[in-house]
């Protein structure tokens, strides 16, 4: 059987424009996905989604 490749995205905004935060999955692949939510280098929030 074939493995599944697993891939680390990861994105750094300097400034976000609002204070709203916009997380657009329509261009991601099906898959299992985990969103890490850091504030001073400390997980504040950790959460898993499925496409």
């Amino acid at each position: 059987m074939p493995t599944k490749k697993k891939f680390n995205y990861k994105a750094y905004l300097e400034k976000p424009p609002s204070q709203k935060i916009l997380l657009n999955i329509s261009h991601l692949e099906k898959g299992d996905y985990e969103l890490n939510i850091i504030h001073k280098n400390k997980i504040i929030k950790k959460t898993k989604f499925k496409k």
